[in-house]
């Protein structure tokens, strides 16, 4: 059975091994296979306790999905970061963060119910619409969100992954989305 609760601080353990398994399965073809290689959800885990994600004052929600007892999947949401940097926030839109879940969960509905969540959470703080990023060559992730209702603005960013061996970031194009919020 499948419950959508709030982040707790034991959670990030969970949450990072996730978070590596989806951009893993997730991105593979798009990312180098040495970036995907390397992640390690301790670091990831560890940089959560250090952003503070669980504090129910942090300006971002953290949403899980569990299913017996095991987080199988998350989402993330709050202001619009301005250039997606979090110490540039624009309270005057919502921001879908993050949506991830192990790959052997996609398909499963459990996607479905972190996005229904996260726009009650966004509905919940006022915001009547929200933003998203999400890679361009990624089209399992775009059919999922323009199924969903959402379809691009028309701005572009790029992603800056982190080579190895001094070289220079690879930089992938990004399209933002948008949708409404049903009040």
């Amino acid at each position: 059975m499948l419950t959508i609760r709030r982040e707790e601080p034991d959670d990030a353990d969970a949450i990072a091994r996730v978070h590596v398994h989806g951009w893993q399965a997730g991105y593979a073809g798009i990312m180098p296979d040495e970036v995907l290689r390397r992640l390690n959800p301790l670091a990831w885990a560890q940089r959560r306790r250090d952003l503070g994600t669980a504090d129910p004052e942090h300006p971002f929600t953290t949403l899980v999905a569990e299913d017996g007892g095991a987080i199988v999947g998350f989402t993330t949401f709050g202001p619009y970061r301005n250039n997606q940097d979090r110490g540039d926030l624009d309270p005057a839109h919502g921001e879908l963060v993050a949506i991830y879940l192990e790959p052997a969960r996609w398909g499963s509905g459990a996607g479905a119910a972190l996005l229904a969540a996260a726009r009650a959470g966004l509905a919940e703080r006022g915001w009547t619409g929200y933003r998203l990023w999400v890679l361009a060559d990624n089209t399992r992730a775009r059919r999922f969100y323009e199924r969903a209702g959402h379809s691009p603005d028309g701005e572009e960013s790029t992603y800056p992954v982190p080579l190895s061996g001094g070289q220079a970031p690879l930089l992938l194009r990004e399209l933002r989305y948008t949708a409404r919020l049903d009040r």
